[in-house]
């Protein structure tokens, strides 16, 4: 996993790659975080597999690519067609495809201008987080250099509405949430949040950004947010 999608932080592809390839491993890298979002170069990036998925650069659901270093082979799991160069038989989305590609010109476009845009929307979160909420911490690495600019992890003060947190957000318009996307119905404890030790009686949030974020959105956030914990 090129960034971690719950708390932000980047990992040195390149130096796993390295392990991978000292230890006869192929290589695979869940980019769906990055692509669209940093300058990523295939060939430097030296992974044997990368996969994206469509709808992180703001494409089409449903839609995403897996690729495979030409000098690999490999057998296909579904077979019977000629499609996707007889790797995976069956009709193609077309329109997924040529919306994945569309979108990830455009997100392609600017891309220097866009992370510093978002970085400035997700730096003023985390200072009027800081200044207004007594004893916030945030999960993973959050500097420019180590952290997604597009996901925040809030580790917020033990209080006693924590479990309706993410519910009183929602019912004021506020899109969050307690671990990733993809485990939105699950019930427990994340194992991402597991894995780093964070403590029980805290909660942690993700908040994401984007370049349609903007700052009168983000002061409304701050606002409820702060309302909500501190009663």
């Amino acid at each position: 996993m090129h960034a971690n999608n719950e708390i932000g932080t980047l990992n040195d592809i390149k130096a796993i790659s390295k392990i991978a390839k000292e230890n006869k491993c192929y290589f695979h890298t869940d980019t769906v975080q990055t692509i669209g979002h940093y300058k990523l170069d295939l060939k430097d990036l030296e992974a044997d597999f990368v996969t994206c998925s469509a709808h992180k650069f703001h494409g089409p659901k449903g839609c995403g690519f897996l690729y495979k270093n030409k000098k690999l082979k490999i057998s296909p799991i579904v077979t019977g067609g000629g499609q996707e160069s007889k790797m995976r038989a069956g009709t193609e989305n077309v329109m997924g495809i040529a919306g994945l590609a569309k979108a990830l010109d455009v997100a392609s476009r600017n891309i220097e201008v866009k992370i510093d845009t978002v970085t400035r929307i997700k730096e003023y979160f985390i200072d009027q987080l800081k200044k207004k909420i007594k004893g916030v911490e945030f999960n993973g690495d959050i500097t420019r250099e180590g952290g997604l600019y597009t996901v925040l992890n809030v580790s917020l003060p033990p209080m006693e509405n924590a479990s309706t947190l993410l519910f009183m957000l929602d019912m004021n318009g506020i899109c969050a949430s307690g671990g990733s996307a993809c485990n939105s119905g699950a019930v427990g404890d994340s194992h991402v949040l597991v894995g780093i030790n964070h403590p029980t009686d805290r909660s942690a949030v993700r908040f994401s950004f984007s370049k349609f974020s903007k700052k009168k959105e983000v002061d409304y956030a701050i606002k409820k947010l702060v309302e909500i914990v501190n009663g």
